[in-house]
């Protein structure tokens, strides 16, 4: 059977004010299975104009939605919470053929996207402001929370169901209205969310859907119109500061989940056999082409070989496949030019004096795999080091004391995760307090969870999803003062 035959039903129009539609020029794209680069669909291709008509129908939703009762909004959330567990399957089979991670990773992506649904279908009915006297008693001070409005949210390829419901799901809890703009490698999980997210009962214009491969020729007029108020992204630092420049001038309410680098530190004290499981999360989760995906192992040197030992042999023994053959552990990257790029990176790193313990060849035959690769004696002037890797390739640096370990740590432009492995409370302390990211991970190889606030700092870039911070992102504060 074919990878196109294997496809689930799925829209692949845009979905504009409640209703499937083809692009206005008529125009499709291509999506291709990146384990065989077979083309499994085409969807519409937007136009500017389809763009704009997005928006309109989010304008023209916005008020009866911000009107709705909280309890409303959130039954609608549990029950697309419901239906998307319901049909797991289904949907895991549209993110592998698309994205290309195996079955059991697309299965794990679902139950941690449809969380968003269910956590904020909580938080609806939660959000509250207060009432106070004023500090000389004539009058009172009422702080009220309203939606923003209008919001346009541009999701990334990697997590294409939670990426969306981890903006829709707070934004809709809130009360606002919103266009969504899939990345064009994996359109269709975010179409089949629409679809059932109207089933149910989210009312027409509140969600809309663009799919279109010219993103910023589309996106630029909506991020430009006076009617929008929200702007969230999940993407490169580039593009974020781009997205950023351009919304400056409607000061637009702007979130920005971007790069990372993280540093995963192992201590002397460590326990190695668990830092090596916490590892594997932190490294093969999502074939590593996760923003919190480990991307320098610091290593203590009296550790690092026992370390590197078992990494490797955790990592050869990873069955490389097309994800949906059973028993797969690491599928293709999405594209040629993103394997292109691992490739370049462990090269540079070989180059200039790194050890391959396992890996580090491009494999023969058709899609676009990259096998798990450990890389030891990295020289510090290795691209990798600096750059995010997105790719199954975890590299070892050594360090001698822990002023050093967190040196090395924060010596990078991003600050989004970072990890570490020690048995020491007091250094557990240091250690958290002294990493210069949004996040942390003590003894644990994934920090990622609905309840939790998940951003960075420094390039990382700004704002919070999940957790109660999440629905505050798309939220104003209004103050009222009552004289009596």
């Amino acid at each position: 059977m074919s990878a196109h035959d294997a496809l689930p039903e799925v829209p692949q129009q845009l979905f504009i004010g409640g209703s499937w539609v083809d692009a206005a020029g008529g125009a499709t794209f291509a999506v291709e299975d990146p384990s065989t680069g077979e083309a499994i669909a085409h969807v519409a291709d937007a136009t500017v104009e389809d763009g704009t008509a997005a928006l309109d129908a989010a304008v023209a939703a916005q008020k009866d939605w911000a009107a709705t009762p909280p309890r409303d909004r959130g039954e609608i959330l549990r029950k697309a919470f419901e239906i998307v567990t319901e049909r797991t399957d289904e949907l895991a089979t549209i993110m592998t053929l698309e994205m290309g991670k195996p079955l059991k990773e697309s299965k794990a992506e679902i139950a941690y996207g449809a969380e968003f649904l269910r956590w904020f279908s909580e938080e609806a009915v939660r959000v509250a402001g207060r009432y106070s006297t004023a500090p000389n008693g004539a009058t009172r001070l009422l702080t009220l929370k309203q939606p923003v409005g209008p919001v346009l949210a541009i999701t990334p390829w990697n997590f294409p169901l939670a990426m969306g419901t981890r903006k829709i799901a707070p934004a809709i809890a809130a009360g606002c209205t919103i266009v969504v703009k899939p990345a064009g490698l994996t359109p269709l999980t975010m179409l089949w969310l629409a679809q059932v997210l109207a089933e149910a009962g989210l009312p027409d214009g509140v969600l809309n859907v663009v799919t279109t491969k010219s993103t910023g020729k589309v996106m630029g007029p909506l991020i430009a119109d006076p009617r929008l108020r929200k702007l969230t992204f999940t993407g490169s630092t580039e593009v974020g500061q781009s997205l950023v420049e351009q919304s400056a001038k409607g000061l637009l309410r702007v979130s920005m989940e971007l790069g990372g680098n993280a540093p995963f530190l192992v201590f002397d004290d460590a326990d190695v056999d668990a830092a090596v499981e916490g590892a594997m999360l932190a490294k093969m989760r999502n074939i590593g082409e996760a923003c919190t995906a480990a991307n320098r192992f610091i290593v203590h040197a009296s550790v690092a070989e026992e370390f590197s030992t078992k990494l490797t042999e955790r990592m050869q023994g990873l069955k490389s496949g097309p994800g949906l053959e059973d028993g797969v552990d690491v599928g293709p990257l999405v594209e040629e030019a993103q394997r292109d790029k691992v490739a370049q990176l462990v090269a540079d790193a070989v180059g200039k004096g790194a050890t391959v313990r396992c890996g580090g060849t491009l494999p023969d035959g058709p899609g676009w795999f990259y096998p798990p690769t450990v890389l030891t004696d990295v020289p510090l002037d290795s691209d990798l080091r600096t750059e995010e890797i997105f790719g199954p390739v975890a590299p070892i640096f050594t360090f001698t004391d822990e002023d050093e370990a967190l040196a090395m740590a924060n010596d990078t432009e991003y600050g989004l995760v970072a990890y570490a492995f020690t048995r020491d409370h007091a250094r557990v302390i240091r250690v958290y307090e002294g990493l210069e990211t949004g996040m942390v991970g003590i003894n644990q190889g994934i920090v990622s969870n609905p309840a939790a606030p998940f951003g960075g700092v420094k390039a990382s870039g700004f704002g919070r999803e999940g957790g109660t911070e999440g629905i505050e992102e798309y939220l104003e504060t209004k103050y009222v003062g009552l004289a009596f």
